[in-house]
C-alpha cells in the first residue's frame, strides 16, 4: 500500500494572516510542520501543495516536493486533491499546515485503519483527543466531535456538542485536523460542491457526512496545537523554549 502524506499550505488565513510563515522555535510554522512529518519515517512522500509565492520561494530549496496551487480552493483537502488525483497512491493523509506538534504514534493510529481495513470498509480517517477544560470546549475555534458505537462521526461542530441536559458527566472530544483518505474517497469528495452545512460551521469534513459518507474517528492522547489564532502561537512558543 502505498501512502503519502500532503500538506496544504493557504498564506491568506482569515483569523491570523500570513501564520505558516511566523516563527516557531527558530523556523516557520510550515517547515515545522514539514519537518516533523517527515521525521515520523511513515510516508513515501510527503507534498506541500501551496498557493503562495512566500511559501513555495522559501520550501522549494528545502524541499523538492513543493507544488503550486491555484487559489481557489474551498478547503485543505480540495487543495491537495488537485495533485493527488494523478498520483499512484493508495491514501492520501491530509496534515494540515498548522498543526507543528504533529506526532508519529498519532500518525501511525491513523494509517494502521486502512492497513487493517482489508475489506476496505473505511474511506476516510480522523484523529480527536478528549476534552479536559471548559475553556476548549467553548472555544468556537476548537472543533468538536461526536460518535457511535463504532467510533464513527456523526457530527462535527464549533459549538460543544453534545448538549448536556441531563447534566451527567460526560465525556466531549476535539478534532484533530489531520484526514486519511483513500484516493478515490479524496477524489470524490474533490468533485462535489460544499454542502450547507459544511458552509455555515465553515468545517470541510462536514461535506463528506452530508454525502452519506462515514468518517472512522481514532483517538490519540497526544495533545497538539492547531495554530488558529495569536494565542495558540504564543502557547506553541513556550513548548518551544
Amino acid at each position: 500500500m502505498k501512502i503519502i502524506a500532503m500538506i496544504p499550505a493557504r498564506y491568506d488565513s482569515k483569523r491570523l494572516p500570513g501564520k505558516l510563515m511566523m516563527d516557531l522555535g527558530g523556523i516557520p510554522i510550515i517547515l515545522s510542520t514539514l519537518n516533523n512529518t517527515i521525521k515520523t519515517n511513515l510516508f513515501e512522500k510527503v507534498y506541500v501543495v501551496t498557493d503562495s509565492k512566500v511559501i513555495y520561494d522559501f520550501l522549494k530549496p528545502l524541499h523538492n516536493d513543493i507544488l503550486f496551487s491555484k487559489k481557489e480552493h474551498f478547503s485543505g483537502s480540495d487543495r491537495i486533491a488537485e495533485f493527488a488525483k494523478d498520483l499512484e497512491v493508495d491514501v492520501i493523509v491530509n496534515v494540515q499546515g498548522d498543526e507543528p506538534l504533529v506526532d508519529e504514534k498519532s500518525l501511525n493510529k491513523l494509517i494502521n485503519i486502512f492497513l487493517n481495513d482489508s475489506d476496505k470498509e473505511v474511506d476516510l480517517c480522523s484523529l480527536m483527543e478528549e476534552i479536559d477544560d471548559e475553556k476548549t470546549l467553548n472555544d468556537p475555534n476548537s472543533v468538536k466531535v461526536i460518535t457511535d458505537s463504532n467510533d464513527f462521526a456523526l457530527y462535527f461542530s464549533r459549538n460543544p456538542i453534545p448538549y448536556n441536559r441531563s447534566k451527567e458527566s460526560i465525556k466531549y472530544y476535539k478534532h484533530i485536523g489531520v484526514y486519511g483518505f483513500r484516493k478515490n474517497a479524496l477524489i470524490e469528495f474533490y468533485n462535489s460542491s460544499p454542502t450547507r452545512l459544511e458552509m455555515i460551521e465553515q468545517l470541510e469534513q462536514l461535506r463528506y457526512l452530508e454525502k452519506g459518507k462515514k468518517i472512522k474517528m481514532v483517538q490519540t492522547d497526544f495533545k497538539t496545537i492547531g495554530i488558529d489564532t495569536m494565542d495558540d502561537l504564543l502557547k506553541a512558543r513556550k513548548l518551544f523554549e
